[in-house]
């Protein structure tokens, strides 16, 4: 009965470390690398936009307590961000280059 356990513990571990070696040699061939890479570029790009998306929001809420400050203190109401800012440029003309 002893013998038997241990050969049913050894083919357990002769099958796992089989699979184990299996699945690391796929991952040393040049479609198993670009597979890691696109995943950590996925992960990567992701990580960039919340950390985008917080900065944004970060943003955005202390310019609101920056207004609150300036309309506490002085009494302007300051218009909303983005309000007319670009309405009142005029479109910036740029010089041709002389072909020749």
């Amino acid at each position: 009965m002893k013998r038997l356990f241990w050969l049913g513990v050894g083919v357990v571990a002769g099958v796992a470390l089989s699979r184990k070696a299996s699945e690391t040699a796929r991952q040393a061939t040049p479609a198993g690398l670009a597979s890691n890479l696109g995943d950590a570029v996925r992960e990567l790009a992701g990580a960039v936009g919340s950390f985008g998306a917080e900065v944004r929001a970060g943003m955005s809420e202390r310019e609101q307590e920056l207004h609150d400050m300036v309309e506490e203190r002085t009494g302007f109401t300051a218009p909303p961000s983005g309000a007319g800012r670009h309405a009142a440029r005029r479109p910036v003309r740029r010089a041709r280059r002389a072909e020749g």
